[in-house]
């Protein structure tokens, strides 16, 4: 590939992430814009698909906005909204940063991606199908990449308040003993043992503020059962919600519940270990018994060898 050829890629790679870098700044000013006008000549509850993010600056709000619009496009089935309160992202701040990494996240990919093929071998910047499927791969990636990241931060939480169900039923047992009502329990819950139950803790503030709103105690329950998608603390949330509703006792179906879910994950556990097993046979028997028997038996054969050896001589 000669010089010439060489530095004209680089150009175009920097002209086309120049250009597409100010496009993306003429769309978010053209984009406050227009919701200034809107909200300037509509009622408030007439302008739509506005993004409270909690910032005036207009830059990252049009980023913002095309961050949305992607998740809009990748987001078919309407999980977005679930996904974000799974992953503990209930702020307006975390929103933010979510939707300008979005918005963002393809466009320095590809400038990456184009810097990196600018310093590429010249095997590699001679194909130009090879820098196409690159840039390809470098803007599914951004495209994709905040939304995996989104997903195992959601799977990584709610593993945590699953770890936290056993201690959360303990808890509501030993203030239901005292004679408080569900929502007294809660406000103490919330008060007293949020260091205790850090993720449960702040899943039950949330509750509160909500019927503290005038909220329905059985539509709230329900709601944050379907949302966070934990197995165990939807069985202990809806257990609640018919106590609520109908009433009756509740200390007794509580530590069934938690007997139930300690008898699961004795089972998992098992399951777990039953694995483990089986992978340290497989172990065992490719590494550890070869040298075993080399150890043990080496010397023998090392003997026997050099005394068929004196014999021939």
């Amino acid at each position: 590939m000669s010089a010439d050829l060489f530095a004209t890629l680089v150009a175009l790679t920097l002209v086309f992430g120049a250009l597409t870098l100010g496009a993306l700044v003429w769309w978010a000013i053209s984009a406050s814009h227009n919701r200034r006008v809107q909200r300037r000549l509509l009622p408030e509850s007439e302008v739509a698909n506005d993004i409270d993010i909690g910032t005036s600056n207009p830059v990252l709000q049009g980023i913002a906005s095309r961050g949305k619009a992607i998740e809009g496009v990748l987001d078919s089935e309407g999980a977005s909204a679930r996904l974000m309160i799974q992953a503990g992202w209930r702020s307006t701040t975390s929103r933010l940063v979510f939707y300008v990494l979005q918005g963002l996240t393809p466009l320095l990919l590809l400038i990456g991606a184009g810097a990196l093929w600018s310093v590429a071998p010249e095997r590699l910047t001679a194909k130009p199908l090879l820098l196409v499927l690159v840039a390809l791969m470098a803007l599914m990636l951004g495209l994709l990449l905040p939304s995996m990241v989104r997903s195992r931060r959601a799977k990584a939480r709610q593993a945590r308040l699953r770890a936290e169900v056993p201690l959360f039923i303990h808890t509501l047992v030993l203030l239901f003993e005292s004679g408080l009502s569900t929502r007294q329990a809660f406000s103490s819950l919330v008060r007293e043992g949020r260091g205790v139950l850090k993720e449960l803790g702040r899943e039950v503030e949330v509750l509160l503020r909500q019927l503290e709103a005038g909220a329905d105690m059985a539509d709230a329950l329900t709601k944050l059962a379907d949302t966070l998608d934990v197995a165990d603390l939807s069985t202990v949330l809806l257990l609640l919600r018919q106590v609520d509703r109908y009433g009756g006792e509740v200390k007794e179906p509580l530590l069934d519940t938690l007997q139930v879910i300690e008898d699961r994950r004795e089972m998992d556990l098992r399951e777990k270990v039953n694995l483990i097993s089986g992978r340290m046979t497989v172990v065992m028997v490719l590494f550890f018994f070869p040298a075993l028997i080399i150890f043990v038996a080496g010397p023998s054969w090392i003997s026997l060898i050099r005394a068929l050896g004196a014999i021939g001589k």
